[in-house]
């Protein structure tokens, strides 16, 4: 009988703090992000210039010390292209009334899922290097930033009234209208066109938040209670780098075998391990290689960032394998995606949207796309974060490890570089390596360990 009382409290519990969280994540402030025309804007390698129309190659204006060479980069000058390039991104937010989570009572993911959120769009971002290319862009891109914002705050209105009321009713779902996916018009489409749509399609829904999706939270939180952590709990960078490399090698959609993801040990990239992840067979015998995002764990600094290490951020966001940064502030977690000058451009997953089912066809695609960019300055990131890359190809990680390592050296300043690149397997530095496949167990003993300290976002600093 107290069980039961218990049980009902908690939901309760639960119905009211979901109903101000809509409240509070559900809101469009229409804040307008400025951009300077006099300084160039990266986003995931590519440059653009707004003070310029056409096409030109410039000299990248970054230095990495005395030994670095400049990069030619070519500068697309025309801000919808820009525009048009940002908005193809894939954009993940909190969601509210998706199905329960299993062993709890949560339905949104609002207050606490943002990290696992700006995870998600890193590996999406992953996901659509290998299968579009850096050079896709969706169609209809700007015709999501034509949509009303003042219809989005209206329909917030409804949601918060409905929200509250299914709180003290006890109702499972509000029930409101929603008026802010408008159907996309169809248009004549080639093949090339066809085939990636099917892609763009096929990529947000493994993110779905359904139980079934490889990627969806729902999944995620399953692998993360191997390290300790709980639906409802804040998760930090690195544990999310972990949960997402489990996530990817646990994937049995065919599509997924030529992927797999490596993370870093202790700010320690081991190209032998990597390579060997790159050479292990597909699931259908087939000895293809695989492409691999490497994901890697650090730390900016202690208490704060330390802007030492700007021009690092700023180099390998500009390089075209770069897949992002899973960074943010202090217990607010943001995608890092660009920059211009000492301000990072990033996507806030801090947005309450409604649960959108992924398997039905043509689900509306406009919920996954950001409108809009914000900026941060540089000093106010939090230290803790995890830096992605892509690489299709074993010449391509050699390639990206090289010129990685060279940026590293260079932004070190006579200090430790922030993480390395060595020759060989992690074992024969007397580190426990992780199989690639454990049976009974998804982490070792040893990934535990690390999980644990990770958790706690202690790192030790070099």
């Amino acid at each position: 009988m107290e069980a039961t009382g218990t049980d009902e409290v908690e939901k309760i519990k639960s119905k009211f703090m979901s109903a101000w969280h809509n409240m509070k994540y559900s809101w469009v402030l229409k804040t307008k992000t400025y951009f300077s025309r006099n300084s160039p804007v990266f986003l995931l390698g590519k440059c653009y210039h707004f003070k310029t129309d056409g096409t030109y190659t410039a000299l990248n204006s970054f230095q990495y010390g005395s030994n670095f060479d400049k990069i030619n980069v070519e500068i697309s000058g025309n801000v919808e292209e820009f525009r048009k390039d940002f908005i193809s991104r894939i954009w993940l937010t909190y969601r509210e009334e998706f199905p329960q989570i299993k062993g709890s009572a949560l339905t949104t993911d609002c207050g606490w899922g943002c990290t696992l959120r700006t995870g998600q769009m890193l590996l999406a971002q992953g996901l659509m290097l290998h299968f579009l290319g850096r050079a896709w862009v969706w169609p209809d891109a700007l015709e999501v930033d034509s949509s009303d914002s003042e219809s989005w705050t209206a329909h917030t209105v409804k949601k918060l009234t409905a929200s509250f009321e299914a709180s003290l009713t006890a109702e499972r779902e509000p029930k409101i209208l929603s008026n802010h996916h408008q159907p996309t018009v169809k248009r004549n489409c080639g093949d090339s066109e066809m085939r990636n749509e099917v892609y763009h399609r096929k990529i947000i829904s493994w993110f779905g938040d359904s139980p079934l999706a490889a990627f969806g939270l729902h999944q995620l939180i399953e692998y993360g209670k191997k390290s300790g952590k709980i639906a409802g709990d804040w998760y930090g960078p690195a544990v999310v780098a972990h949960i997402l490399r489990k996530a990817v090698e646990e994937a049995r959609d065919p599509e997924l075998q030529g992927v797999t993801v490596y993370v870093a040990q202790d700010c320690t990239v081991y190209s032998s391990d990597v390579i060997d992840r790159q050479c292990s067979l597909l699931d259908s015998g087939k000895a293809d290689t695989k492409a691999v995002i490497i994901l890697v764990p650090v730390r900016l600094g202690g208490e704060r960032t330390n802007m030492d290490y700007l021009e690092f951020v700023k180099g390998i966001l500009s390089l075209e394998y770069c897949v992002g940064i899973i960074g943010g502030k202090p217990k607010q977690s943001y995608y890092f995606a660009g920059f211009q000058d000492d301000s990072l451009i990033y996507m806030d997953p801090h947005y309450c949207q409604s649960f959108v089912d992924v398997s039905i066809k043509d689900f509306p695609l406009e919920s996954f796309h950001c409108p809009s960019p914000k900026k941060m300055s540089f000093k106010k990131m939090d230290p803790s974060c995890t830096i992605g890359f892509y690489c299709r190809t074993v010449q391509d990680f050699e390639k990206a490890s090289e010129e990685i390592t060279k940026m590293l050296k260079s932004s070190s300043k006579e200090k430790y570089p922030l993480f390395t690149f060595v020759k060989g397997h992690s074992r024969d530095y007397d580190f426990a390596s992780s199989p690639l496949h454990e049976e009974n167990d998804l982490f070792s003993e040893d990934e535990k360990k690390r999980l644990k300290r990770f958790s706690t976002e202690e790192f030790v600093l070099l």
